[in-house]
């Protein structure tokens, strides 16, 4: 094994455990989580197997393995980035509500206490 393999796969380990710690510290949820370990899976996989990345070129028909990755994280960054422009436009839609909740509560407290005097 060459030692850029186990250097790959020892700073893939490292950065699993630091993801876990993100987790477990509530700093990172799983949900955000799965796509970092996903792709550090992947390298693992294409560290150990070195002829991977050719293999799955020829079979997505590239030319060239590298254009192959660029191809694939630039999918994976527009499915990701599609995915948190979801979320949110989600969290907007919450925030534009919870603060027309809260105007309206503050418009019935303020008629509340002109009541009460």
């Amino acid at each position: 094994m060459a030692r850029i393999q186990i250097i790959t796969i020892i700073v893939d380990a490292l950065f699993i455990a630091y993801i876990s710690r993100l987790i477990i510290k509530n700093k990172l949820r799983e949900e955000y989580a799965i796509i970092w370990c996903v792709c550090t899976v992947l390298l693992v996989v294409f560290s150990i197997w070195r002829d991977g990345l050719a293999v799955m070129s020829r079979l997505f028909g590239v030319y060239e393995p590298p254009n192959l990755v660029f191809t694939a994280f630039i999918f994976a960054i527009l499915v990701y980035l599609l995915h948190l422009s979801v979320v949110n436009s989600k969290l907007q839609r919450n925030i534009t509500g919870l603060s027309q909740e809260l105007a309206l509560l503050k418009e019935k407290l303020n008629r509340l206490e002109k009541d009460k005097k």
